[in-house]
């Protein structure tokens, strides 16, 4: 197995892991969060969105669509917990909490893809730069 079909598949299965998470605590019939302060759930749900963005992202290699879909997930989310699940309830202010993790996720990985694309371009460059020379 060479190394990009190594690394497709690493993203690949680490991309299903997160998306289970993802989904698990955001649709878990019940959920406490217990933590030191009573806005911890304000800081898990930015990680919520945050890592699947990043993850996804790299993994796709495109952060457009992945944001779009996590957006749009963050408000539905809460809007399923309200309206669906009888032991959760939607909150406005979770959702912005998990628009501020899609924020916070493009921050991270845009320039990580700018910077992938740029040394695939280099790379292509040298490659096609060496069969000219012969």
């Amino acid at each position: 197995m060479d190394s990009s079909s190594a690394r497709a598949r690493w993203w690949a299965v680490a991309g299903v892991v997160v998306g289970g998470a993802h989904l698990a605590a955001l649709y878990w019939p019940r959920v406490t969060v217990a933590g030191p302060v009573t806005w911890t759930d304000k800081v898990v749900h930015p990680v919520l969105f945050l890592v699947p963005l990043v993850v996804w992202s790299l993994w796709w290699g495109r952060w457009q669509p992945v944001a779009m879909l996590l957006a749009a997930h963050a408000v539905v989310s809460e809007l399923v917990q309200h309206f669906c699940l009888p032991n959760r309830s939607g909150d406005p202010w979770d959702a912005a909490a998990d628009l501020l993790g899609v924020g916070i996720g493009l921050a991270l990985v845009i320039p990580l893809l700018r910077r992938r694309s740029l040394a695939d371009d280099t790379a292509r460059g040298a490659s096609a730069a060496g069969w000219n020379r012969w």
